[in-house]
C-alpha cells in the first residue's frame, strides 16, 4: 500500500488565502435569475455549481423572474423598434422575433399575463416591472439567511418606477453604460467598470454591500478549501485500508466540522468507516445532531468527569484511537483537534497513518512544525466554506429554542435569540440574528390540541 500523497501544508494564518478559493453559488443564482443566456451560465458556473443550477432550472419562481428579466432587458434594448412595430404594423410582443415566444407562453401557462391588446412599449415596461416586484420575494429562499435579501431584491426592482421620468432615466443610464452591466443584462444599480461583477461570490458580495454603504467581511461564507487540499484528503482515504475520523469535541467547532464533511465529495468519503466524537457535557448541543446530517456512521461518546474541574476527553480519545489501531485493525486516522498533546499519540503509533485537521486560532506553530517534519499532512477546518451549514445550525437553534417555549411569554424575543445563539455557540452577524427573529420568533403561534392543552408552535 502506498503511503505517498502531496505534502501541502500552511505555515501561518497570513498565507491562508492561497489555500482557499472563492465560491460561485450566489453569483450562479444571480446570473440565472437576471436572464443571462443559458450556455453562458453553463460555461461560467456549471463546473462548480452544477447541483445549484439543476435546482434553479426546475424552480418555477426563479425561472419566472428569469423570463421576466429577459423580457425587460430585451424591451430596453429594442424599446423604440418594439414601439414602432406596435404602432405602425399592429404587431404585439409575442409576434416580434427579438422576444422569446417560448418564455412568454410559459409565463402565461403559469398564470402570469404578458400579452395585452392595444399596448405600447411604455405600458409593457410598466407591466413587466410590476410583475417582477410582485414575484421577486418568492425567490428569497434561494439565498442563505446570512445574505441580506433586501440588497438582492434591490437589484431586480426599480424604485418608484411608476413615477414620470423614472423608467426613461433608467433606460438612458442602461443604454449609455450597457457594457458595465453583467453580460449586458439589466439590473438596478449605478454602473461602473468593476470587471466582472459575477466573477465570484466574494467579489459580488463586496460590490453589493458597498452599494448600500455596508460591508461584508465574513470570508468563511464565500471561500472554500483549495482543490489541492481536498485532493490530499481524498488521496489519504484512498491509500488507506481502513479509516476513521476521531474528533476532540472540546477543541473543535461542530459547525466547521460539518462544513468540511459538507464540502467534500461524498463518494470519496464513503470509505471512511465511522466518526468517533469524544465529547464532554459542557460542549454545544450541536454534536448530538451531527449524525443526522452525514452519511458516515457516528458514535458519540460523552465522557463523564471524575471531578468537575478536569476533563478526560483527551485521555479517552487517545485510548480510543489506540484501541481502534490494535484491536480493530484501523490503520489510518483523521484526527480533528488543535491540541498539541495529541503529538504524543501520533508519535507512539509510528506505523499508523495520520491526517490532522485543526483551527487557526487554536493551533500553535510547534505542533504544525512537528507534523510537517514527519511528512504528516494537516489542514485547517477554517478553510472550508461555512455558507451551507445554515440548515444544520438552524436545527440546533430550534433544538435549544424548544426548551424555552413553555416560558416564552415571560421572555424578550430578541434577548432569547441572542441567548440561544450563544448556547449553540454559533458566531452570527446581527443581520442573521435579525432574520432568525423575524422568521421564527415573531411568527411563533399558540395551538390548542384535541385534549385542550396549549402549546407554542414554531413555524419552520
Amino acid at each position: 500500500m502506498s503511503n505517498k500523497f502531496v505534502v501541502y501544508y500552511k505555515m501561518n494564518y497570513e498565507v491562508m488565502e492561497i489555500m482557499t478559493v472563492d465560491t460561485k453559488e450566489i453569483v450562479a443564482t444571480i446570473a440565472y435569475m437576471i436572464g443571462i443566456k443559458k450556455h453562458i451560465v453553463i460555461q461560467c458556473f456549471d463546473n462548480e455549481c452544477h447541483e445549484t443550477l439543476e435546482k434553479l432550472y426546475s424552480d418555477q419562481s426563479a425561472t419566472t423572474i428569469r423570463y421576466l428579466c429577459k423580457l425587460r432587458t430585451t424591451l430596453f434594448q429594442k424599446f423604440r423598434k418594439t414601439d414602432d412595430e406596435m404602432r405602425f404594423n399592429l404587431k404585439n410582443i409575442d409576434k416580434l422575433e427579438w422576444f422569446d415566444k417560448d418564455n412568454i407562453r410559459q409565463l402565461e401557462k403559469w398564470g402570469i399575463p404578458i400579452v395585452k391588446v392595444n399596448y405600447r412599449s411604455e405600458k409593457y415596461m410598466l407591466d413587466i416591472n410590476a410583475l417582477i416586484s410582485r414575484n421577486i420575494d418568492k425567490c428569497s429562499g434561494l439565498f442563505y439567511d446570512w445574505v441580506n435579501w433586501a440588497y438582492i431584491r434591490d437589484l431586480f426592482c426599480i424604485p418608484k418606477y411608476t413615477q414620470k421620468g423614472v423608467l426613461k432615466s433608467e433606460f438612458d443610464k442602461y443604454m449609455a453604460n450597457i457594457d458595465n452591466y453583467p453580460f449586458q443584462m439589466y439590473i438596478y444599480w449605478q454602473p461602473y467598470d468593476c470587471g466582472s461583477m459575477l466573477f465570484s461570490d466574494g467579489k459580488f458580495l463586496g460590490i453589493l454591500y458597498r452599494m448600500h454603504k455596508d460591508h461584508f467581511d465574513d470570508y468563511t461564507k464565500y471561500r472554500d478549501a483549495h482543490i489541492e487540499t481536498k485532493n490530499n484528503i481524498y488521496d489519504f482515504v484512498e491509500c488507506s485500508n481502513r479509516t476513521i475520523i476521531a474528533v476532540d469535541c472540546e477543541n473543535s467547532d461542530v459547525y466547521k466540522i460539518y462544513s468540511v464533511l459538507k464540502n467534500l465529495d461524498q463518494e470519496s468519503l464513503a470509505k471512511i468507516e465511522k466518526i468517533y466524537l469524544y465529547d464532554d457535557h459542557h460542549t454545544t448541543r450541536g454534536w448530538r445532531w451531527l449524525s443526522t446530517f452525514t452519511n458516515i456512521p457516528v458514535e458519540h461518546r460523552v465522557i463523564d468527569r471524575v471531578t468537575e474541574r478536569k476533563s478526560l476527553v483527551d485521555v479517552m480519545m487517545t485510548a480510543g484511537v489506540c484501541h481502534n489501531y490494535y484491536e480493530d485493525g484501523i490503520d489510518s486516522f483523521i484526527l480533528v483537534s488543535s491540541d498539541s498533546d495529541y503529538w504524543g499519540l501520533i508519535s507512539s503509533l509510528p506505523k499508523a497513518r495520520f491526517l490532522v485537521m485543526y483551527e487557526y486560532a487554536k493551533c500553535g506553530t510547534a505542533i504544525k512544525s512537528a507534523l510537517s517534519d514527519h511528512d504528516i499532512y494537516y489542514c485547517s477546518i477554517d478553510d472550508f466554506c461555512s455558507a451551507n451549514v445554515e440548515v444544520f445550525q438552524r436545527t440546533v437553534l430550534f433544538d435549544i429554542l424548544e426548551k424555552y417555549l413553555p416560558d416564552i411569554i415571560y421572555l424578550n424575543g430578541k434577548e432569547l435569540v441572542r441567548h440561544i445563539y450563544e448556547e449553540a455557540r454559533i458566531n452570527a452577524s446581527d443581520n442573521e440574528k435579525e432574520v432568525f427573529f423575524n422568521r421564527y420568533i415573531k411568527t411563533l403561534s399558540i395551538k390548542c390540541d384535541q385534549d385542550g392543552s396549549f402549546k407554542v408552535v414554531v413555524k419552520k
